[in-house]
């Protein structure tokens, strides 16, 4: 099992400013692009990634839903602090998630792999443990899109999100589709919000 770390210094000091209200008041405001504008006002634009692919079978030299993950993320700019291959077990998995969230130069954490029905898919249950809060909208969006490749298949699919110790977490299949698919159409665009969020009271 390899690790490779690459050095980042995106900590967790990322923001400024905080916000009074609930930030949902303003999904309803009259004036619609300053309430956007507000909305996001704490979104962290570079984050640094855990990349997690979680098999039994594969290396980060033979990952392809790890590739597609890791390229998303550089094409929007941000930068993967960890690539690592995950034993499928569930206190590995557990593990190598809570040492995430503790390393202080990590943001954010992908999953790949796990998300299945086989007696060895844990990856979810091993997640769910650390969850101090869902964000059930994430595998429900994540359904609703794969639906159009893969039909009615995808109630196989549990993939999962949620926030360890203000950390944005989010559990993908492990098919390289689903990886870029989860990736480009929700992580990417939603996480520097999420993030900001999530670390805006961290001292």
């Amino acid at each position: 099992m390899s690790d490779h770390d690459h050095t980042s210094d995106k900590g967790h000091g990322h923001t400024t400013g905080h916000q009074d209200h609930d930030p949902q008041d303003h999904h309803h405001g009259h004036d619609h692009d300053h309430d956007h504008d507000h909305h996001h006002e704490h979104d962290i634009e570079e984050l640094a990634v855990a990349v997690l692919t979680v098999s039994s079978t594969r290396t980060t030299d033979d990952d392809p839903a790890g590739d597609a993950i890791e390229a998303a993320l550089h094409d929007a700019g941000h930068s993967v602090a960890v690539r690592r291959v995950v034993d499928d077990d569930y206190d590995e998995i557990q593990g190598v998630i809570a040492r995430m969230a503790d390393r202080g130069d990590v943001d954010v954490t992908i999953t790949t792999g796990g998300t299945g029905v086989t007696p060895d898919d844990e990856t979810v249950e091993a997640a769910k443990q650390l969850f101090g809060k869902t964000l059930p909208g994430f595998g429900e969006l994540f359904r609703r899109l794969s639906y159009d490749e893969i039909g009615t298949r995808v109630v196989g699919t549990r993939a999962t999100g949620g926030i360890v110790d203000e950390m944005p977490t989010f559990c993908l299949p492990g098919s390289e589709n689903a990886a870029r698919l989860g990736t480009e159409e929700i992580i990417v665009p939603e996480m520097p919000h999420l993030t900001g969020l999530a670390q805006r009271d961290a001292e």
